[in-house]
């Protein structure tokens, strides 16, 4: 059974790392504060493959880029290292806030298309589809390529002897 990520209360009851996310993600207020984005956590955090230079990856779904700008600017300018840029992902035009807190970077990404349908969300279901199905041995072994540099899709990719574009080929992979 799929786990619920839409709701961030999961992580309550998570691993250390994921209750001190809940912990930092409620202080800030931000699953409140960008309800009407329908924000979802999304990554390596909510699976258990982070490392410790993991961040905190919140997708939004924005229609107007502009208000949602204006929204971060006015919610996170005041967060250390806070950054903000637009541009083109998968196609779309999407903007990306990020700042540091005490214990994450936290990266805040919308675009104009459901957060169910953005490609982190659906990345990270599938890759949590194949941990559960390949089980603890193959989570290791994501970890461990984590840990040698190896970004979080290519690690599956590899492991999963897909050939090609790993972000592609990921979604396609039947378990």
């Amino acid at each position: 059974m799929i786990k619920d990520f839409t709701n961030i209360e999961y992580l309550k009851t998570g691993n250390k790392r994921q209750q001190q996310a809940y912990i930092q993600l409620s202080e800030l207020e931000i699953f409140d504060k960008l309800n009407a984005y329908n924000p979802i956590l999304t990554g390596t955090i909510p699976i258990e493959i982070d490392t410790p230079k993991s961040d905190l990856d919140i997708i939004c779904h924005c229609l107007n880029h502009q208000e949602f700008q204006t929204t971060l600017t006015k919610l996170y300018a005041d967060q250390n290292d806070f950054e903000m840029r637009s541009g083109f992902w998968n196609g779309l035009i999407s903007v990306i806030a990020k700042f540091q807190t005490t214990k994450y970077v936290i990266e805040i990404f919308g675009q104009d298309r459901p957060t169910q349908k953005q490609y982190a969300y659906r990345h990270m279901i599938k890759e949590y589809e194949i941990l559960n199905a390949k089980g603890a041995e193959f989570k290791e072994e994501i970890l461990k390529l984590k840990e040698e540099g190896l970004k979080t899709e290519p690690a599956f990719a590899k492991l999963l002897g897909l050939i090609g574009d790993p972000y592609e080929e990921l979604l396609k992979f039947k378990i």
